[in-house]
């Protein structure tokens, strides 16, 4: 396929003091902090309205200048992951060390080559930075390609911050670089101590039934899987929701993925089969939290059914099910999670390199959605991405929705990301698509 050379690496610092303190990391900040880094990929193709923008295209002093300034409002991204003193619980050290900062080149690759931008081992070999120490909170690494393209990848420590937190700087920073001193920008917040948990502790009984606090993975190396891209158009998306009464764009995508999926896996009928997904709690809590909140504001909750419920009943009836779990996650259980997560992780949490890959039960499904972020937007002065996705998805049963590339603006549709045994990959995608006719 080709590959790429670096040419360059060091670490960009805030171009201003930063506040040099520890930060505290709520319960859910600490619950993720085993999951490592998330890495993504956004593809830039040079054209003629590219060109206008002045200097050469993604020129590096420039994308290191606007980072230096975003940096010194997200200051903890210049610092490092570490255990608190006299204990194991992770906190970052805001120290101003720097995020990585790394340019390479191909003479061989084109973005046309990776225009549908499935993750895969190879996409995240080639465009995203490896990070050593594992301290290191972010990392970003732009490839020039031979076609005059450009790759950007990225990396960020998920004990630090959700998808919504990393678009947030993601926009400042491609700001910073598109418009200079004059980029509006949002402040984002830093108190984590507002998903504080309450002293004590205090767990509603039908909590751990509702929320899903750790990731119940198997270790199945012999089993191999797939991970395919799913276009939705806006016509069939419109057809779905139709379908199941009306509904969300996202209850009504997670109601046909689960059903598919159950259906393809060929599970047995009186088996029990879980949807988890993670619900941004921003709104939802009381008093909510400010719409910059920078951090983990996620809280998994889970819906159960039987698989025979699930493929044998209407669309709309599964729909219906995922938006009830949605509508139970009020500030009350919401605040029994936050305790739960607590309890779970407490003084003596110990911080460890990311569990083994592994796979979720076949009975399990784990969706999450960028659906609504502005995924489409990271504009450094040279034109939007052409397509931005996850760069590697090895996880069995975990499954990605997205705004269609461009974003609505381009048509609509949503695109779905769907990681799952590879023996059950093609039944999968017959099924969807048969929703469609």
């Amino acid at each position: 396929m080709g590959e790429v050379e670096e040419v360059e690496s060091c670490y960009v610092a805030p171009s201003e003091e930063t506040p040099r303190q520890p930060l505290w990391l709520s319960p859910l900040d600490v619950l993720l902090a085993n999951r490592g880094h998330t890495p993504t990929v956004y593809l830039y193709q040079r054209d003629a309205a590219a060109a206008v923008a002045g200097g050469g295209f993604f020129e590096v002093g420039r994308l290191k200048k606007a980072m230096a300034k975003a940096l010194v409002a997200f200051y903890p991204l210049a610092g490092r992951l570490r255990r608190c003193a006299g204990g194991g619980r992770p906190e970052i050290d805001c120290n101003a060390e720097g995020a990585l900062f790394v340019v390479a080149r191909s003479s061989e690759l084109t973005v046309d080559a990776f225009s549908d931008l499935k993750p895969s081992p190879e996409l995240r070999r080639l465009f995203v930075p490896r990070i050593e120490p594992a301290s290191i909170v972010l990392g970003v690494q732009v490839t020039f390609l031979s076609c005059g393209g450009v790759a950007l990848g990225t990396v960020l420590h998920h004990s630090a911050i959700d998808a919504l937190s990393a678009f947030h700087f993601f926009l400042t920073w491609s700001s910073y670089c598109r418009y200079g001193d004059a980029a509006a920008v949002d402040l984002p917040c830093h108190e984590r101590t507002l998903l504080r948990a309450r002293s004590p502790p205090v767990v509603h009984p039908d909590a751990h039934a509702m929320f899903s606090l750790k990731l119940n993975l198997r270790d199945e190396p012999t089993r191999p899987v797939s991970t395919k891209i799913f276009d939705i158009s806006e016509g069939q998306l419109a057809a779905l929701r139709q379908t199941c009464g009306g509904t969300s764009t996202f209850c009504a995508v997670s109601a046909l993925v689960w059903q598919c999926a159950c259906v393809a896996r060929r599970l047995p009928l009186s088996a029990e089969t879980r949807l988890t997904f993670p619900v941004n709690i921003r709104r939802r809590v009381r008093p909510p939290l400010p719409d910059r909140y920078f951090g983990n504001a996620l809280v998994v909750v889970s819906a159960a059914s039987t698989v025979e419920d699930v493929v044998s009943g209407t669309l709309a009836a599964t729909a219906a099910l995922v938006r009830a779990t949605l509508r139970r996650a009020d500030d009350e259980m919401l605040r029994s999670a936050i305790d739960h997560g607590e309890m779970m992780v407490g003084g003596r949490s110990t911080w460890n390199p990311p569990a083994a890959r592994g796979n979720l039960p076949d009975t399990e499904l784990r969706v999450t959605s960028w659906l609504g972020m502005p995924v489409y937007d990271a504009d450094f002065g040279w034109g939007k991405p052409l397509v931005m996705s996850r760069a590697e998805s090895v996880r069995g049963g975990f499954v990605y929705v997205m705004d269609g590339a461009g974003g609505d603006a381009s048509g609509g549709g949503v695109r779905v990301l769907m990681c799952m045994e590879a023996v059950k990959m093609e039944e999968f995608k017959r099924l969807i698509y048969a929703r469609f006719g």
